[in-house]
């Protein structure tokens, strides 16, 4: 399981990461593709939408809501059928997840956003990067595979002969984002070469979940794209050293502002 026995410690109350100075001046639940997706909106400026990893919630992103928001409109939500948000009985996949923060941005009159994603939110990411880049300006991904096997646990299991669980929809959310995790994303690379959003590709130095080579070629499939490794932190990142991660965002949202075309920038580099 790549996140869930890490958030269920770190996600419960009294946990050491202290709630954000700032509160939303919006919050609610927008009517999404038949659920009721859960949302706030904190700062003002240049959106930035944060998307979780699987089996979390939005207050993944609380050690890092008050410096983002200082400049960006922030815009947080709860992945379909996990935190406060509802699900049908339809498959939870990443299509799906990805149409449902698409409708979110339109429900909210946003045309574009700046998207930051860890995890599943990455693949998120990626998925609209693809199939809809008219609404990103720009794709921090983090810890994010392309394919199945881009995932430890996935070639562990396939080491011993362990076949993946069926996609479809299962009682527990958990058993049914464990399948998602076992049977997608599945990009190509045509797909990924297609992308022409502005894109970072990030990575723990320690990362436990996520496959360190998988993540070098996913970050040379895509035309521009940049890589980072994130000192001193392993896949939950944004938890582990909240205001590194905030500082890499910002780093990299400041160069594309700044008009510093991803080509032109190094392929990678180490954050001091």
């Amino acid at each position: 399981m790549r996140l869930a026995a890490l958030l269920l410690a770190v996600l419960l109350p009294g946990t050491a990461l202290a709630e954000p100075a700032i509160h939303p001046h919006v919050r609610g639940f927008a009517p999404v593709n038949g659920i009721a997706l859960f949302y706030e909106i904190y700062g003002a400026g240049p959106p930035l939408l944060l998307i979780h990893g699987g089996l979390s919630n939005h207050r993944v992103w609380r050690g890092e809501i008050e410096r983002l928001a200082e400049n960006h409109t922030v815009i947080l939500a709860d992945s379909r059928g996990q935190g406060r948000s509802s699900r049908t009985a339809e498959p939870i996949t990443y299509d799906l997840m990805a149409a449902d923060y698409l409708k979110l941005l339109d429900v909210l009159n946003v045309a574009s956003v700046s998207l930051v994603g860890w995890s599943d939110g990455g693949i998120i990411g990626l998925d609209i990067a693809i199939h809809h880049p008219e609404r990103l300006d720009a794709l921090f991904v983090q810890a994010a595979n392309a394919t199945p096997d881009g995932a430890l646990s996935n070639l562990s299991a396939a080491r011993r002969g362990i076949e993946p669980p069926p996609l479809r929809h299962y009682d527990d959310v958990g058993e049914e984002i464990e399948a998602l995790w076992a049977n997608e994303p599945n990009f190509t690379a045509e797909e990924l070469a297609s992308i022409r959003v502005p894109t970072q590709i990030a990575i723990g130095a320690h990362d436990e979940a996520i496959s360190l080579s998988h993540t070098i070629a996913l970050a040379a499939a895509i035309p521009g794209a940049r890589l980072t490794i994130l000192p001193g932190v392993g896949h939950s990142a944004p938890l582990e050293d909240p205001d590194g991660y905030a500082s890499a965002v910002l780093a990299f949202l400041d160069k594309e502002a700044a008009g510093t075309s991803a080509s032109q920038a190094p392929r990678a580099t180490l954050l001091p």
